[in-house]
């Protein structure tokens, strides 16, 4: 594009910082040197995106390809010419060993990489560069934003599991926000399961419900949730009337 890039790759170890490292301080040398430049020529760290698996990917490559399109640079009849997409190279050559097609193009729509598949994949990607009221349904807009595109029932078991490590490291500020509140909410689904209730019943009156206090306290000490999110959640007050329940059943516990 004419400021970023999108990169989807498939990484066989678990390398990906070495390697964006290497691309990225290569073409910031390759740029200076061709045009007598000096310093940087990136902002700041690339966003990494978990994929979960290859419907999730379809979407990855479908919304890169119609990256231009999106972005008025070329017409939606065009998206297979433009100069700097994969898809250029995918259709007609020569394509680096690198570019693999097979997975994604059976995932989209059960196509070989072969010329045929990819003339179908070409086909189906025009029809959708010119129906843009498609691209929502087709859960193409807004896809590189977050942290993670997949189920919301994988996010949500990703983040869980990963609430203890280092996975924040590294991500913007909204993308650990949204995976600390992904695991919290995960935390909140699996105590009401165990409780027997239902997010409904978080807003039945009256809100103070003795068993919704014992939730906040349970959710709070397995994954650290903020106050101010589970009084929201749970239906019980701000946040200072949330610290005082608490406070109050802590007392009564000891």
């Amino acid at each position: 594009m004419r400021n970023h890039f999108h990169l989807a790759v498939e990484t066989p170890e678990p390398t990906l910082g070495e390697g964006m490292h290497w691309l990225q301080s290569t073409m910031a040398t390759r740029f200076n040197r061709r045009r007598s430049e000096s310093g940087h020529l990136f902002q700041g760290r690339y966003q990494a995106l978990l994929i979960e698996d290859g419907a999730a990917l379809t979407r990855v490559v479908d919304y890169i390809h119609l990256n231009p399109v999106r972005a008025k640079i070329v017409l939606p009849e065009q998206v297979a010419g433009y100069l700097w997409s994969s898809l250029k190279a995918l259709l007609k050559g020569p394509r680096p060993e690198a570019l693999r097609a097979q997975d994604w193009l059976k995932a989209r729509g059960g196509w070989a990489d072969d010329d045929a598949g990819r003339r179908a994949y070409a086909g189906y990607l025009r029809q959708l560069a010119h129906d843009e009221a498609s691209w929502s349904r087709e859960g193409l807009v807004g896809l590189a934003q977050g942290w993670a595109i997949g189920t919301l029932a994988w996010r949500r078991a990703l983040a869980k599991e990963h609430a203890a490590r280092s996975l924040t490291s590294g991500l913007a500020r909204a993308e650990r926000t949204e995976l600390r509140e992904a695991s919290w909410r995960a935390s909140l689904e699996a105590n009401l399961a165990k409780m027997g209730q239902t997010s409904s019943g978080l807003k039945t009156k009256p809100l103070k419900q003795p068993w919704k206090i014992v939730l906040a306290a349970q959710i709070r000490q397995e994954s650290g949730a903020a106050i101010p999110w589970l009084a929201d959640q749970l239906q019980l007050g701000g946040s200072a009337t949330l610290r005082g329940y608490l406070h109050q059943a802590k007392r009564e516990d000891s």
